[in-house]
């Protein structure tokens, strides 16, 4: 049998035909709903931008503003992508009670964090009312369906400053101690002192922003998506997330030795400004590689175990 060739050309309009038919006939559903019905979901979702308008506010600042959370502008669309080609669960019921407990909890979380001014808990307090909302309408099986939307955009909450306080140190001194270990290697003299590390003629300060916190959330985030698209056991999902942690320190220690060395060999300039960025994001391009590289190689051992199973299963 020969299967035609389809274009990229072709692809695209038929996703775009799919998503136009999904759209008409989300709108005939609408149509099709009782008035009554109708200003219930209406009023639910003013009632949604009411409460949580102030997280929805700070959230969209922190993922414009914040470097260390600029991550959260791709996952939020990703999420919505996800749970629309997921769509609804076969035999989704909903669960009034549950789903009213759940909405309720969030909206105190709400207001209580906005009295403690507490950031974190403030905003994802909205994402607990939507999978309220979620329980409410179709059931916690749903919310389960939908895991991987509802752990996407939570992962694009940003940290809480105590953590991020606490782990940002130690991972400045890791990246610091790779970097000097193979600037040393290299046979180049190192004096290193904290986060500190002073080589011939120059002084490196490993910053807060250099510590590899910022490609660490962003890497786990892109683990859990790799995850959910090439694997299909929990397991091997972790694990895959788990992995995904040394390399983002290591590719970090790489990206404070190759600062070192290009600053005592090319130009001073190489460790500050458009330059050092640019080698951040070069550096995270290769995190993000070596992670697709585990997710590959995790995927074909996941593959040879199913597939053992499945011939034990039938002899």
């Amino acid at each position: 049998m020969t299967i035609p060739a389809t274009s990229p050309q072709q692809t695209s309009s038929s996703a775009l035909d799919e998503l136009g038919r999904d759209l008409r006939r989300g709108l005939e559903s609408v149509r099709a709903l009782a008035p009554a019905e109708l200003a219930a979901h209406v009023l639910t979702a003013v009632m949604f931008v009411l409460l949580f308008a102030k997280p929805m506010r700070l959230l969209a600042d922190a993922w414009w503003n914040d470097p260390n959370s600029g991550h959260g502008l791709l996952l939020a669309p990703l999420s919505l992508w996800f749970a629309y080609k997921s769509g609804v669960v076969e035999g989704a019921r909903p669960q009034r009670a549950l789903g009213l407990a759940i909405i309720i909890a969030a909206v105190l979380f709400r207001y209580a964090s906005d009295l403690a001014a507490e950031l974190f808990v403030m905003r994802g307090s909205m994402v607990m009312a939507l999978g309220g909302l979620v329980v409410w309408h179709a059931g916690f099986r749903q919310l389960l369906h939908w895991w991987l939307p509802f752990t996407l955009v939570s992962l694009s909450i940003p940290i809480p400053e105590v953590i991020l306080n606490t782990v940002a140190l130690p991972l400045q001194f890791t990246a610091s101690k790779i970097g000097a270990a193979l600037l040393e290697w290299r046979k180049i003299p190192v004096l290193m002192n904290g986060n500190v590390i002073r080589i011939p003629g120059q002084e490196l300060f490993v910053a807060e922003a250099c510590s590899g916190l910022r490609s660490l959330t962003a890497l786990l985030s892109l683990g859990v998506l790799l995850g959910a698209m090439f694997l299909q056991k929990w397991p091997t999902r972790l694990l895959l997330v788990l992995i995904a942690i040394p390399i983002a320190i290591v590719i970090n220690g790489v990206r404070v030795f190759l600062t070192g060395f290009l600053v005592l060999f090319v130009s001073p300039e190489m460790g500050e400004g458009f330059m050092h960025t640019s080698e951040g994001m070069l550096m995270f391009g290769a995190a993000f590689f070596f992670t697709a590289i585990v997710a590959w190689v995790l995927s074909k051992g996941e593959g040879l175990v199913l597939r053992s199973t499945a011939k034990a299963g039938v002899a």
